[in-house]
């Protein structure tokens, strides 16, 4: 039966998903533009990266993923991840219909890109599944404000990260090697098209920091969330206190999930297992 949200429910959760951590950083940014709001996150982590998936099965695990968050009544679900965005979106939305208000990561970020970049030269790094599927290029054409966009595709930097490696050695390394491609020498933006990379946004304001270039780096994280809470707001559907703890869930437990998770929100947080296609 499908639940149609009103004002009555302004207390239901947000549930927010991706492959791993990369969507902690949307999850972070919206608890702390909306502390009242309890979130549902669920971390896909026997399946990542998400980057190097067919766009079939990035549409099996959203669906699935979409199928884990309404069990728990959730009025919005954030798809925290590019690839998964580029793949599914549309079909999520589809899918969900009237159960529950559906938000990307990317539409948001167009429509800011949009406005503060016309007639400027944007760079954007990404997933392969990002880059490939041309969605980000599309989106920014129909908004016609003159934009040249640079894409490149970076698929080591998001497997990295899950793995910890980020504002060391070896992400300094591998972050130098990639931006140093000459598709991205005439930027004056970029754009971080995976909710991965601004745990590395530190190695990426150095790289051209050292080559005295002034690039202005394009975290969508809270993009996304004030992008959540103008819906909220449109809608009634904010919430007006936080009844209960955020709750974290993932299809396979890992080390650096649980580390980075404790980083993120300053405090232990437990773990719960659900696997996908039990």
């Amino acid at each position: 039966m499908e639940m149609f949200f009103s004002s009555e429910n302004r207390s239901a959760p947000i549930g927010v998903f991706d492959s791993g951590i990369g969507g902690m950083t949307v999850a972070k940014a919206i608890s702390e533009l909306l502390p009242q709001e309890r979130l549902i996150y669920f971390g896909d982590t026997a399946h990542l990266p998400y980057g190097e998936k067919s766009t079939a099965a990035l549409q099996a695990y959203v669906i699935k993923s979409i199928d884990f968050l309404l069990s728990h009544g959730c009025k919005v679900i954030v798809i925290a991840c590019n690839s998964a965005s580029a793949a599914a979106a549309e079909l999520a939305r589809a899918y969900t219909g009237s159960r529950a208000k559906v938000i990307d990561v990317i539409t948001p970020m167009v429509e800011w890109v949009a406005k503060a970049f016309p007639n400027r030269e944007v760079g954007l790094i990404g997933t392969r599944q990002t880059v490939h599927s041309q969605v980000y290029q599309r989106q920014i054409a129909q908004k016609q404000a003159g934009i040249a966009l640079h894409a490149l595709a970076t698929p080591l930097l998001a497997s990295l990260i899950e793995e910890g490696f980020f504002n060391d050695q070896v992400s300094k390394e591998v972050v130098k090697s990639y931006l140093s491609d000459p598709i991205l020498a005439p930027i004056q933006a970029l754009i971080l098209a995976c909710t991965h990379y601004p745990l590395i946004k530190n190695d990426i304001a150095a790289f051209f920091e050292k080559q005295g270039r002034e690039v202005v780096l394009i975290d969508g994280s809270m993009i996304v969330a004030e992008s959540l809470k103008a819906y909220l707001t449109e809608e009634a559907l904010l919430s007006s206190e936080k009844t209960e703890a955020d709750a974290f869930y993932v299809s396979d437990f890992t080390q650096s999930f649980q580390a980075t998770t404790q980083i993120f929100f300053g405090k232990e947080v437990k773990l719960a297992l659900f696997r996908l296609w039990e």
